[in-house]
């Protein structure tokens, strides 16, 4: 397969992702797939997802590293306390610029939350930046109106050296934001095993796993 045929195929099933997602955000970054990106992550979507079909699930533990954050409000944050405060956590990896996976993961987000309406209080979700030096507080901010984000679920940002820490803790660091890939990451309350979905794990197999952790 050429690169060209390649670059369309991985585009169409972003687009298949979306579709099937639904809901007004989901259409908006379905036709931004379709037209492309306004910028230069081309490649990031086209092999990002076909290569992210699959998905895989396991049980991991993982050491939360003990860095300072900023959250979508500038607030300062102690990461690994702010993970360890009784909820159960959902945390995936995106950053704002991006119109290929991370709508998609975002999506997925918006569509948990709708599911787990009447959890929320329960529940901590976390989105972390890995474009830490243009994700600004303000800009996670505005993204977080913009996607209806409850006030369950707080967005990160922070230093390069410690969204990178971060990264590495979960083993999503890929030297890049071109090359980050589609990961979900679930615990218990003060669990400390996580379930790690890789790839595009729908709204219902997370919020299933959700409810037998949180039991």
């Amino acid at each position: 397969m050429n690169e060209t045929a390649f670059d369309f195929t991985g585009r169409r099933r972003l687009i298949g992702c979306l579709l099937a997602l639904g809901g007004a955000g989901a259409m908006r970054a379905a036709r931004a797939a379709e037209t492309g990106p306004a910028h230069d992550h081309a490649d990031h979507g086209a092999h990002g997802v076909a290569a992210q079909t699959e998905v895989k699930q396991r049980e991991l533990k993982y050491q939360v590293p003990a860095v300072t954050m900023l959250d979508q409000r500038g607030r300062k944050v102690a990461f690994d306390k702010v993970l360890d405060d009784g909820r159960p956590v959902i945390l995936n990896f995106i950053f704002t610029s991006c119109t290929t996976i991370c709508p998609v993961m975002t999506q997925i987000f918006v569509q948990i939350q709708a599911k787990l309406a009447t959890e929320l209080d329960k529940l901590h979700m976390v989105s972390i930046s890995i474009d830490p030096e243009h994700d600004t507080p303000a800009r996670l901010l505005a993204y977080t109106k913009e996607h209806r984000a409850g006030a369950q679920w707080d967005f990160y940002t922070g230093s390069s050296e410690a969204s990178i820490a971060v990264q590495k803790a979960f083993g999503a660091y890929r030297g890049d934001k071109m090359n980050h890939e589609a990961v979900t990451l679930l615990r218990g309350p003060r669990g400390k095993t996580w379930v790690r979905f890789d790839g595009f794990a729908s709204p219902d197999v997370i919020v299933g796993a959700y409810r037998a952790l949180a039991g």
